[in-house]
């Protein structure tokens, strides 16, 4: 099934570093690992297309998923071997939000590479409160306070304010909360009885596919969406909507998607986890290395319809470099997708802790936790053990620069500064119910919230 152009491309890369992979004795050779129609699933493609899961001695299907629940579902069934997962998800069922198991994951897959966008007629009505550059063009990052006049408009004429997000524990929900209260909307809340996240809500956020996105704004359902790529390019494309804001530009470098596996699996299957992570870490590299010289082979095979399946040109709009807002207002964007520059593939336990302070902020951790509950889940799910164990084999192999691994962090990455924030408030993973309680809308420490409202 591999193509001519992805065999060369292995044949030098293995010649070139004049190692091959050292075979661990596995104890599970066949997978079958799952994935959602999105650009930062490419360390699966990567790994597959290049023969990095061979050279482990794994064989492996991937298989794409109608969305993040049928995908959750399977794993922990053991339908599926693994997944490319929403962060949320491992952390979410392993905490009892939701569906219950234990997931964790030995490699975060990416940084970056969210969207938000809105529909024609929002970003008309939005445009007279956007600043302008002097060529005429919007300054961003643009602030959803230029979206706060908007919604008002709507509310007094009676018309709900809807928005699409693609799961309750996704990033995408988390970034679009996020960059509505920043800009001083009530994005809404969840409780034990109410689980919509529409209590208290100036805007109603619903959970949308990621591929249905563009379709479910231009018939009217929703007024705009956050969404991975390649969704919002697909907008600009077809002439429906305008992204307003990345998500790197919302939070320099934020965590985005992991690969997820039951702790059941990792414990039976030892070499077999290591293996894995292996071959995603080679992917990694491979997509990132030579400044994003392989960028373009990477979109040919994403277009695929067995992967993402969305035009050649719409997938590259972002993944080589650029981003486009509206037609013609192409902008550099070279770390729109980081796949393993700035440390993307570790799984930092302060990454982990931040989606945990999303949760608790609106609702859906429904009482206050000590700090040290943060840290024991973020142990409990995020395992840099295993990411290490994997890494420290590949540069033993000559496959990996000892240079390329944060051989000792204990977990946490610096604070992210002010200015690395939409809403200029830093994030220090060390103190998260400080962190919660910095946050002027969401729930504070001793708050809940009840059927109607935030009590306490």
């Amino acid at each position: 099934m591999k193509k001519t152009l992805s065999i060369l491309i292995t044949t030098t890369s293995l010649a070139a570093s004049g190692a091959v992979a050292e075979m661990l004795e596995l104890e599970k050779e066949d997978l079958t690992l799952g994935f959602i129609k999105l650009t930062d699933m490419a360390p699966l493609a990567v790994a597959y297309e290049l023969g990095y899961f061979e050279d482990e001695g794994l064989f492996v299907t991937l298989e794409a998923q109608a969305n993040w629940k049928v995908l959750l579902d399977g794993v922990i069934s053991g339908e599926l071997d693994g997944a490319h997962m929403l962060a949320g998800q491992p952390l979410a069922a392993t905490i009892g939000y939701g569906t219950q198991a234990h997931i964790i994951t030995p490699f975060s897959m990416d940084l970056n590479g969210n969207a938000i966008t809105v529909s024609n007629e929002i970003w008309e009505q939005m445009r007279p409160h956007v600043p302008m550059m002097d060529d005429g063009r919007p300054q961003h990052p643009i602030s959803a306070a230029a979206l706060a006049p908007v919604v008002e408009t709507y509310k007094d004429e009676g018309v709900p304010f809807n928005m699409g997000m693609v799961f309750p524990v996704s990033t995408h929900n988390y970034e679009l909360r996020y960059w509505l209260a920043a800009g001083g909307l009530e994005p809404g809340y969840y409780s034990p009885d109410d689980i919509s996240g529409q209590i208290g809500a100036d805007v109603l956020l619903s959970v949308t596919p990621p591929p249905q996105m563009p379709a479910t704004m231009e018939a009217g359902t929703i007024f705009g969406y956050a969404v991975g790529e390649p969704w919002n390019q697909q907008a600009v494309f077809k002439g429906i909507g305008v992204p307003v804001i990345t998500d790197y530009d919302m939070w320099n470098n934020n965590p985005e998607k992991v690969f997820g596996i039951t702790a059941e699996f990792a414990e039976e299957y030892p070499n077999t986890t290591i293996a894995l992570t292996k071959a995603l870490i080679r992917a990694a590299i491979w997509l990132d290395e030579n400044d994003n010289a392989n960028r373009e082979d990477a979109v040919r095979m994403l277009s695929r319809p067995e992967y993402v399946g969305a035009d050649y040109d719409v997938i590259a709009n972002s993944m080589t470099g650029f981003f486009e807002f509206e037609k013609g207002d192409v902008r550099p964007a070279p770390d729109f997708n980081v796949f393993f520059r700035y440390n993307a593939t570790y799984p930092f336990y302060s990454d982990a802790i931040w989606y945990l302070t999303q949760m608790r902020r609106w609702g859906q951790i429904s009482e206050t936790k000590p700090d040290d509950w943060y840290f024991d889940v973020a142990a409990d799910v995020y395992r840099p053990d295993i990411y290490l164990e994997a890494a420290r084999l590949l540069v033993d192999e000559g496959l990996a620069t000892e240079a390329g691994f944060p051989w000792d962090s204990d977990g946490f990455k610096a604070v992210t500064p002010a200015s690395d924030i939409i809403d200029a408030i830093p994030y220090d993973g060390r103190t998260p119910n400080a962190y919660i309680d910095s946050l002027p809308i969401g729930l504070k420490s001793g708050e809940t919230v009840s059927r109607d409202s935030v009590d306490g």
